[in-house]
């Protein structure tokens, strides 16, 4: 393996995006700008910045203090205030995050929120997530929901309920916490704006079918998601940005290369496999490293759809605007019910040609890891393709046992080495 690890021109794009953003977030008592803290899945970036919100993620808040070994003490702060250890990390580290100074990434404050806006799409959570922060913040709060797929499809009637949501309550409450009123052309153009880094980001994910395949769409692809899941949606930057990695990618393609890791290049893909759930934060390279000290390539994602499934066909409607908010809404991976998920992994396996797949069970999030095994058998049965199966929590690191999961990890692909030595002609053997 290439141990001289370069940055390619996109990574300089996000690192910049990302640099002006928290440095307009530090600076927004001085400057009054106004912020809504809202999450990944469902998340209306294009209409918060028709109001110039600037969007604070508390989830992507969560994670960042993990992956800076800050998230055990927030979390010991909120267990310490009483929330049982069974909640869900995510919501103890914001909240011990909170009452420690609520420092961001970039090590200064994030203002408190102007507006809470909660888009319920299938984690119950959420909702209680936001009604601590609302007695943190004394702020106002408003709440779209989401009707759960629970029939496997959304229906008009479903979008219409969306629809109205943001017109009576939605946007009149975005409009009083900043101040401005609602412009519909603005919208429109913002999700023009979005459809067009959509595409690009769904290229990158495809480029994923080639062999040797030029990206991680498990561990590279936290990374890929970032722009388009969080505040940048609807923005050129973001459209900068997607255009840059797609080139980069393609030329990889062209060149024959395999993804770019933390320690260069991988120069042998041995395994192909599709990964189901959230990774684990504390020890993101860690885990990412157990994968490719043994070749293995993750070839598609679910934790990549959660902020929207763009690679089944989804783009923002800019013609459409507040119904294309609605289906996107509608559409988020976490909105799937468990027979959708299981169809969505399976395609992933065939058409990625995935030698198999695994699952991270990730202790607090139930959103995720309820059903898990009888998606792996459903899997397995229907694709043909070994299953696997560790587990993990997602900020909390008393929950990640690297001993343990190198250990699932290498009995997992010895197994699919077995299964291709079975497969394989003897000696002799007419072909």
């Amino acid at each position: 393996m290439n141990t001289t690890a370069k940055k390619d021109r996109s990574m300089e794009i996000q690192k910049a995006m990302l640099a002006r953003h928290y440095k307009r977030l530090a600076e927004a008592d001085k400057t009054g700008d106004k912020c809504a803290y809202t999450f990944v899945p469902g998340n209306l970036t294009e209409l918060m910045h028709v109001f110039d919100l600037l969007p604070v993620l508390p989830e992507i808040n969560a994670l960042q203090s993990a992956m800076r070994k800050k998230s055990a003490a927030y979390i010991s702060t909120a267990e310490k205030g009483g929330h049982s250890e069974d909640v869900c990390t995510y919501v103890k580290c914001d909240l011990g995050m909170s009452r420690s100074g609520n420092l961001g990434p970039t090590g200064d404050p994030l203002p408190k929120p102007s507006i809470l806006l909660l888009s319920y799409t299938g984690c119950f959570t959420f909702m209680k997530w936001f009604e601590i922060l609302q007695r943190e913040y004394d702020c106002p709060i408003v709440m779209l929901h989401v009707p759960y797929q629970a029939d496997g499809r959304p229906t008009p009637e479903m979008r219409q309920y969306i629809v109205k949501q943001l017109e009576k309550k939605v946007i009149p409450a975005l409009e009083e916490a900043s101040g401005k009123p609602f412009d519909i052309d603005k919208l429109s153009d913002l999700l023009r704006l979005s459809a067009r880094a959509e595409e690009d980001f769904v290229q990158v994910l495809d480029s994923a079918k080639h062999r040797p395949s030029p990206i991680d769409a498990y561990f590279g692809g936290v990374y890929y998601i970032s722009p388009i899941f969080t505040a940048f949606r609807g923005t050129e930057s973001a459209i900068e940005y997607y255009e840059a990695l797609r080139e980069e990618v393609e030329e990889r393609v062209r060149q024959g290369q395999g993804p770019i890791t933390p320690e260069g290049e991988l120069i042998e893909e041995k395994y192909r496999v599709v990964v189901e759930g959230p990774p684990n934060w504390t020890h993101f390279r860690d885990l990412w490293k157990m994968f490719y000290d043994e070749g293995a390539v993750v070839v598609a994602s679910t934790y990549t759809k959660v902020g929207g499934l763009y690679d089944q066909g989804f783009r923002h409607d800019p013609s459409h605007p507040l119904e294309s908010l609605a289906d996107y809404c509608l559409g988020c991976y976490t909105n799937l019910n468990l027979p959708s998920r299981v169809d969505l992994i399976s395609k992933y396996v065939k058409d990625f040609d995935a030698d198999g797949f695994l699952i991270n069970s990730v202790k607090s999030c139930n959103s995720f890891s309820a059903g898990q095994l009888l998606i792996l058998k459903e899997v397995e049965k229907r694709t043909g393709r070994a299953g696997g199966f560790f587990e993990s929590d997602l900020v909390d690191p008393r929950y990640f046992s690297a001993a343990n999961i190198k250990n699932r990890l290498e009995s997992y692909f010895q197994m699919i080495e077995q299964k291709r030595s079975a497969a394989q002609p003897a000696a002799g053997d007419a072909s």
